[in-house]
């Protein structure tokens, strides 16, 4: 009997050296990044830079009719008060591009998939239920490079 106490004695002190350190050990770095930090301010006249991206969405004011809706992605960027950081831990990261006409649609659609960069004249949040982005620029001209 006391053999079998000896024996399952030495296999849990043997255990618990093994796992003691495992325990006690800091915790690597188990690749999640690091807190994100606030974008930086983008304020009127302000040149917003990123890949244009364009998707089909239903519009609810012409019955339903398909629409082509722009996007840039970009860095994360704060938006000037009362927006700040739509609701978000760093800002928004995506913009919509709202075309007031058929000649700023017409010259998106040659730049989708591309880096562009526009000069934001309105900038806030996106507030409808059916915008497809964080932020939306409703008035912008394009950056000639």
């Amino acid at each position: 009997m006391t053999k079998l106490f000896a024996t399952r004695s030495a296999l849990v002190a043997t255990m618990l050296l093994l796992v003691t350190p495992a325990i006690a050990a800091p915790q690597e770095d188990d690749g999640a990044p690091p807190p994100s930090k606030p974008g930086k301010l983008i304020s009127a006249g302000e040149v917003l830079s990123g890949e244009l991206n364009a998707m089909k969405i239903r519009d609810t004011k012409n019955a339903g009719k398909r629409v082509a809706m722009y996007q840039i992605t970009s860095e994360p960027r704060r938006l000037p008060a009362p927006n700040g950081l739509c609701d978000l831990e760093t800002g928004p990261e995506t913009f919509q591009l709202v075309t007031s006409n058929d000649a700023q649609a017409t010259q998106l659609k040659s730049f989708v998939g591309k880096e562009i960069s526009v000069k934001v004249d309105e900038i806030a949040c996106a507030s409808d239920p059916g915008q497809m982005s964080e932020a939306v620029v409703t008035k912008w001209s394009l950056v000639k490079k």
